[in-house]
């Protein structure tokens, strides 16, 4: 038995499949069905059940590969651990983040490349889903989604480590008769053309409120800052976000536009953080890197 021998029954597990576990692991099928034979007389047990529909563990697999995951982890956490004691830091971070949230990054990385600058850091902007998606084929480390109900699914077998709670607001420009109110419901948002953030959250809360209270009227949707912003300031359109992705320090966002609560029962409370598989290479490097962005917020 061997640490690679591990590695290969945990990855065939997470993807129910030899052939895409083979590709993942860039070896041949047929090496990685016999590591896996091997390991299993070994250990008199068998592994996995094999068929057309998939390679899936048995009962008996599901225990001892959990068991294997937990090893891996270890194994990880050791060279981790030895590696902060020597005077360069090497590696790699890769992270995705939904639109918005990009501007909470800049600080934290700059701080960090500070004290680690050997450390690469890849960042990326893509939907909740792609990024799902991404993390569960190791292309990227980290993710940096809005966590509601239709993502759960995708979420099983990962880690969530939540940063902060957001809430939809709608952006409004100052001179607007909407500015003039305290707070929106749909019926005072859906019939004014919006101008969305390309971002999959946005889209479904404005789905959700369109199933109770009627169509919206999109005008466009976009990821380009600036041209919600000019949208907004020649009172053209309004637009939805969540509140963290505004950026009210600004003192030209203070003058010229102005945030409204959404006042309707879709309007929950959501949770923005982090999402990642614990036993990935350069875990600890990654848990301080999300510490130190909790702690800028």
């Amino acid at each position: 038995m061997n640490m690679e021998q591990l590695a290969y029954v945990v990855e065939v597990a997470k993807m129910n499949s030899l052939s895409a576990a083979s590709q993942h692991l860039h070896m041949t099928l047929s090496a990685l069905s016999q590591s896996i034979s091997n390991l299993e007389s070994e250990l008199g047990v068998k592994l996995f059940t094999r068929s057309r529909q998939g390679t899936v563990p048995t009962p008996e697999g599901r225990v001892l590969i959990q068991k294997a995951a937990e090893v891996l982890d270890k194994v990880q956490e050791l060279k981790d651990e030895a590696q902060s004691f020597t005077s360069t830091i090497t590696g790699e971070i890769r992270i995705a983040t939904i639109p918005g949230p990009m501007s909470l990054l800049v600080k934290t990385i700059a701080s960090y490349k500070k004290d680690y600058p050997h450390v690469r850091i890849e960042i990326s902007e893509k939907s909740s889903q792609d990024i799902l998606n991404d993390i569960h084929h190791n292309h990227i480390d980290l993710g940096l989604i809005v966590r509601y109900e239709e993502l759960e699914p995708s979420l099983v077998d990962l880690i969530f480590d939540q940063l902060v709670d957001a809430r939809m607001v709608c952006c409004v420009s100052r001179n607007g008769k909407l500015a003039l109110q305290e707070s929106l419901k749909p019926t005072d948002i859906l019939p004014v053309p919006l101008v969305l953030y390309q971002e999959d959250y946005v889209r479904w809360f404005v789905d959700q409120i369109a199933l109770t209270y009627g169509p919206a009227d999109v005008l466009f949707t976009t990821n380009n800052t600036e041209a919600i912003k000019r949208a907004l300031k020649e009172e053209l359109a309004i637009t939805l976000g969540l509140d963290y992705s505004f950026t009210v320090e600004d003192r030209l966002f203070n003058k010229d536009y102005v945030l409204l609560p959404v006042d309707t029962p879709e309007n929950r409370v959501v949770p923005l953080g982090w999402v990642h598989i614990g036993n990935r290479k350069g875990a600890k490097w990654m848990k301080s890197f999300m510490s130190r962005l909790k702690l800028e917020l």
